[in-house]
């Protein structure tokens, strides 16, 4: 079958492609992905065909209507176009170009090798970087309607909670990576991280506040070595956070939140402030101080994993609505604030007595 066509002339950009790879080497992640972009470059560029002539439906090739644009010129050229290209006066082109597109291992060559090279041949600068995220699996297979295994993802948010499969996803599964889920370790993941540690932590502290102290967080009084090891464990999440998001790594920045939530349940533990009230009521009133201190920090950085759970955490600490970006990480809760009666936040999943047929 033959087709008439225009051509775009990639090969002419094969040595350019290859030094930008080498000049950014940030420029396409992860690693597996770049490997095999600049592998496929290197193996030599073919001239790319971009125009088709056996339909009428798309963009017309200008001057010559008898041909549309290949879809994936003018979808790639949408990242432009919606900053206000060709006008680069219009307000938004101080977007371009882009810090980062996201997008499936499987359209890594569109974006890393004919994108680039289109941008090249108009004299736009390219976007920063590329990412290509993997694909996620249903019981170690991959999902198939011939197979019968497609699950349906509005169903999955509505039996396990959005924010409780947004966190399961984002820390499970290396982003950049294919990842494998299943019913078992949701709930693991679930029920162990959120409903365990993080949860149960804020109400045992939130609790005991509201009960002896009528819901005013009490004022700390001298830290001792164990207060400041904490603190500084949790103002470190910050810089921690910050370094592995820039580079895409999600479960890496959750892994150093979650390590603080381990800690705090270990100093929670240690310090033990249910026995303090009789013995040592100031030094109990350091102890909830320090966890409430330790939660809020948590809650703000694990916001964008789970914002509507973290929005109610931060609630029942009694932060206010502007004050929970990072900015409010630099100052410490305030001592006297009144803390709303505490309600739990992250249940714990319990299988409904039918549950055998809605299991992922």
């Amino acid at each position: 079958v033959e087709e008439k066509s225009y051509f775009f002339k990639l090969s002419a950009y094969q040595d350019k492609l290859l030094a930008l790879y080498e000049n950014k080497p940030d420029f396409i992640g992860p690693d597996s992905r770049k490997n095999e972009v600049i592998s496929f470059v290197k193996s030599g560029l073919k001239d790319l065909s971009i125009s088709r002539t056996t339909f009428d439906w798309g963009v017309k090739v200008p001057g010559d209507e008898e041909h549309v644009m290949y879809v994936w010129v003018d979808a790639l050229t949408n990242y432009i176009t919606g900053v206000g290209f060709p006008d680069e006066g219009d307000k938004n082109w101080r977007y371009w170009p882009a810090d980062v597109h996201i997008i499936g291992k499987d359209i890594i060559r569109f974006h890393a090798v004919y994108w680039p090279a289109f941008l090249m041949s108009a004299g736009i600068p390219v976007q920063k970087r590329v990412f290509a995220h993997g694909f996620l699996f249903n019981r170690g297979e991959k999902m198939s309607k011939s197979v019968g295994n497609v699950v349906d993802p509005f169903n999955l948010a509505d039996q396990y909670g959005v924010d409780q499969l947004r966190y399961f996803f984002l820390r499970e599964v290396p982003f950049g990576q294919d990842g494998n889920y299943n019913h078992e370790a949701i709930v693991a993941r679930t029920n162990a991280d959120l409903a365990n540690d993080l949860g149960n932590l804020a109400q045992r502290s939130l609790s005991m506040i509201g009960k002896q102290y009528g819901g005013l967080l009490p004022e700390p009084g001298a830290f001792s070595d164990n207060d400041k090891a904490i603190l500084a464990m949790a103002d470190g999440m910050l810089e921690q956070a910050r370094t592995a998001m820039a580079t895409q790594q999600i479960h890496h920045a959750l892994n150093a939140i979650w390590a603080v939530v381990a800690e705090a349940n270990r100093y929670f533990a240690g310090e033990a402030p249910w026995a303090l009230a009789k013995t040592d009521p100031a030094r109990q009133k350091t102890v909830l101080y320090v966890t409430a201190e330790v939660v809020r920090q948590i809650a703000i950085l694990a916001q964008p994993a789970m914002p509507d759970a973290c929005a109610k955490l931060l609630d029942i600490l009694g932060v206010s609505p502007d004050a929970r970006d990072f900015a409010a990480l630099a100052t410490r809760i305030k001592g006297g604030t009144q803390l709303p009666a505490p309600a739990p936040v992250f249940p714990r999943y319990i299988d409904p007595p039918e549950a055998g047929a809605a299991k992922a």
